[in-house]
């Protein structure tokens, strides 16, 4: 049948009803030793929601101590560990791996029409070792935690830290290699799983988005992981690599680190690009305005990204000629990101617009995204990041892009296939009150971080001017309501692992093949399978009539 089959015409037996990738077999060690993508992509889950958790709260803790421009709670030393736990934790534990080791493990195969990834195996190494690096990264909070900030800049981080440094960065190396294996996977299953009739311009566009994250994470990951092995190196061995005092060149590791980090800004957020789409295609009801300008754009910014990173250099010392030539290339990466927006907006007009809670995670992503974007254009002109450089101006911006894109996508994300996921709805009113208090305590907290920025407040400070103190409590005041928002929205999803009423097989009326397999899925993904016959978001004529 084609991608318009119900359940039972997909073929699911009798004896097969009942049964799912959940109960198939049971115990710890089945878990722990499984290739199925679908219960690694739990585990993923799982695993990220903990890392998501440890990063807020110290994310809470650095906004108690800001609430006052002297000591709050913690001294010098310990403010400067909370904040590079909280961004280490966040960036590496979470957001990087948040919805392509999750979502994109459960849901790729799914929307394809295939049984597993590619390399089922790889798929599980890739979480031990996502696992591992965790580990060497928790182990360097108990062992004297870190304070260089996320970015491990020298010639703090290799020779006057006295903090666990090098357990931290191995900790980032490992993980490395779990995100380059990920990658690796997706890229082989896309060229060669797609279920007969399934061809590239009848791809989802999520699929579009993580091929186009993987491209980077394969290309990008492996500099990261070569930068963190030299500074593990020049720490341990006082290796001239960095270090001026041994010959070393600090600004060299600003630009081998930028050369992965800004690319990896885009591993951010383009899995949570294609999670919008899906969301606002299915909840608008019609097929994606421009299909493929939004697959094309998607290719687009993963290969601009590359040539970026300058930007976060203005004031490192580069030459004139190379800050114009990066403040040119950083406008002209916007604009495949104005292609989205234009096209999600083209997609929504004149749809039949369903405000379901994930569709509610949608909007508010086209909101935050369209602040954080346009935020970046004053960073990328030369002129004005000479005086919002290292300000909490670039604090926000960050926060916009990354939590109120990436993270409100992947929440989305995770509202909208819940249902498929564990065969249980969740309660809509208490999900939208979680949702509520999020979007108001995000932007309650971090447009404040605007206007200090403007006003010269500088980032990563632990004292400042009394003159900033009343913007300080007033953001602190809004990470309470934030994090209450994300409290209810766990308990919310939690709660109904137990009392939520069992799910239909498509409870939103998708189009793409996940919604057309059992919730939850069985153990094999399709009994038999699928032939693609429509076009991507088409909808069989008696739905649409």
């Amino acid at each position: 049948m084609a991608n318009t089959a119900t359940v039972d015409e997909l073929g699911h037996s009798p004896e097969v009803r009942g049964k799912n990738y959940l109960n198939q077999t049971a115990g710890v060690w089945s878990w722990l030793t499984t290739v199925d993508h679908k219960r690694i992509g739990i585990m993923y889950l799982v695993s990220v929601l903990v890392g998501f958790g440890l990063g807020g709260i110290f994310a809470l803790l650095v906004r108690l101590e800001l609430l006052t421009a002297k000591k709050t709670i913690m001294d010098a030393s310990q403010y400067n560990q909370a904040f590079t736990l909280h961004g280490a934790a966040m960036v590496f534990l979470f957001i990087i791996p948040s919805i392509p080791a999750s979502l994109g493990n459960f849901f790729l195969p799914l929307m394809i029409g295939a049984k597993d990834v590619a390399f089922p195996r790889l798929n599980l190494l890739s979480l031990y070792l996502y696992w591992i690096g965790a580990i060497f990264m928790l182990a360097a909070i108990v062992t004297g935690g870190v304070d260089t900030g996320w970015t491990f800049y020298v010639p703090y981080a290799s020779g006057v830290s006295t903090t666990s440094v090098i357990s931290a960065t191995f900790g980032v190396f490992v993980m490395g290699f779990s995100s380059i294996l990920t990658g690796l996977n997706f890229i082989v299953t896309l060229h060669k799983l797609r279920a007969p009739g399934m061809s590239w311009y009848r791809m989802p566009l999520f699929l579009w988005s993580l091929y186009a994250t993987s491209i980077i994470q394969v290309l990008a990951t492996p500099v990261l992981g070569i930068t963190l092995l030299l500074l593990i190196f020049e720490r341990a061995f006082h290796i001239g690599i960095f270090d001026p005092t041994l010959g070393g060149d600090p600004v060299l590791f600003q630009h081998f680190f930028w050369f992965y980090s800004h690319p990896a800004v885009y591993i951010m957020i383009l899995p949570g690009m294609g999670v919008a789409t899906e969301i606002l295609a299915t909840n608008a009801r019609r097929r994606v305005f421009g299909y493929k300008a939004i697959a094309f754009s998607s290719v687009a910014i993963a290969l601009v990204s590359f040539l970026v990173w300058g930007h976060h250099m203005f004031v490192s010392g580069q030459s004139e000629l190379s800050s114009a030539i990066f403040s040119f290339l950083t406008f002209f990466v916007a604009i495949p990101s104005g292609v989205k927006m234009f096209n999600w907006l083209g997609t929504l007009w004149g749809g039949s617009i369903r405000f379901t809670v994930p569709m509610l995670y949608g909007i508010a992503f086209l909101f935050l995204f369209a602040i954080g974007g346009l935020t970046g254009l004053f960073l990328g002109m030369l002129s004005v990041d000479l005086h919002l450089h290292d300000t909490y101006f670039v604090v926000a911006h960050f926060h916009y892009v990354m939590m109120g894109s990436t993270a409100i996508a992947f929440f989305g994300g995770l509202h909208h296939w819940w249902p498929k996921m564990t065969g249980k709805m969740y309660d809509e009113k208490l999900a939208r009150v979680g949702f509520a208090l999020t979007f108001i305590g995000f932007n309650w907290t971090f447009f404040t971080q605007f206007i200090l920025g403007t006003r010269g407040m500088p980032r990563r400070y632990y004292n400042y001017l009394d003159q900033f103190q009343p913007l300080h409590a007033f953001s602190t005041y809004g990470s309470w309501v934030l994090g209450t928002g994300f409290l209810i929205t766990f308990i919310c999803l939690a709660r109904s692992l137990k009392t939520g009423a069992p799910a239909p097989a498509d409870p939103w009326g998708g189009a793409t093949l996940e919604w057309k397999t059992a919730s939850p899925p069985i153990t094999e993904n399709f009994e038999k399978a699928p032939i693609v016959t429509l076009d991507a978001y088409e909808r069989p004529a008696e739905e649409t009539a």
